[in-house]
């Protein structure tokens, strides 16, 4: 089954003469597949999740979900098609004042009734749950903790950690690594991944961390100025294409990538 299909996709912010966020996008992506995607800041890695979770819409060209337009829809079929997507932005909106045990439980509330939700903002409803979540994260001692007490990786987390309680189909994480060390890295890609596959989920990561998106993933989707620039198998993304896709910016994705020398001829190998 076939999770996405975009072709000659193209997002804009707003209406006029602005360049597009996205323009042109070619895009086919099967259930259960894993992908990163990658490329310098402003690349419209952002835009591309946001897309694709139905948050965005088109300004032209085709866009599928589960091989329907949700754009076409009425809006509570949209809304409805929204309910298997999970979009974790980098920076989670989760309340100040809130538990995070309460935060976490929150991925449930478009299954719960008006009374269940009000009650588990006082009771938790199935505090195990939210406990088994935080722990595949690394977070099982913050249960009870304040988020506003937490810090910006460990907020990221707890975001996540509200994904492992949705019932969604597809998962689109943004950047999702940005306040974490390695270990803590490595840990929530393998979480994020081994879930997705338990499930048969869509999985895809907007990544800044490049050797980590070439060591997870077996896809790598790189993304310039709002336009695919390759989508390949992870072993045919070299260095020279790597160097390329950043050629310019001022900090270098790697630094056993720095030394490659620009090649665009071997950008649009992948196609």
């Amino acid at each position: 089954m076939t999770t996405y299909r975009l072709e000659k996709l193209t997002v804009r912010h707003q209406a006029g003469t602005r360049a597009p966020a996205l323009h042109a996008i070619d895009l086919v992506v099967e259930q259960g597949e894993q992908l990163a995607v990658i490329g310098p800041s402003g690349a419209g890695k952002t835009t591309l999740l946001h897309t694709l979770a139905c948050a965005h819409a088109p300004a032209d060209g085709v866009f599928q979900a589960f091989g329907r337009q949700p754009w076409a829809l009425s809006g509570k079929a949209r809304h409805q098609l929204r309910a298997n997507l999970f979009l974790a932005p980098q920076t989670p909106p989760l309340p100040p004042r809130q538990r995070v045990v309460s935060a976490v439980l929150a991925a449930r509330l478009p299954h719960w009734s008006l009374f269940q939700a009000l009650s588990s903002l006082f009771k938790p409803v199935d505090p195990d749950a939210a406990y088994d979540a935080l722990a595949r994260f690394g977070l099982g001692d913050k249960l009870y903790a304040r988020v506003d007490r937490l810090s910006g990786g460990e907020r990221q987390r707890c975001g996540l950690a509200r994904l492992l309680l949705s019932s969604a189909k597809v998962f689109l994480v943004d950047e999702p690594l940005s306040a974490l060390d390695p270990a803590l890295s490595q840990l929530t890609l393998s979480a994020l991944q081994q879930e997705a596959a338990r499930r048969n989920a869509t999985l895809i990561c907007s990544l800044h961390q490049v050797e980590m998106a070439r060591a997870n993933f077996a896809r790598i989707v790189g993304l310039r100025d709002g336009r695919i620039v390759f989508d390949c198998a992870r072993d045919d993304v070299s260095d020279a294409m790597i160097a390329a896709l950043y050629q310019n910016e001022s900090v270098a994705p790697h630094p056993h990538e720095t030394h490659a020398t620009p090649d665009r001829l071997a950008i649009g190998a992948c196609f």
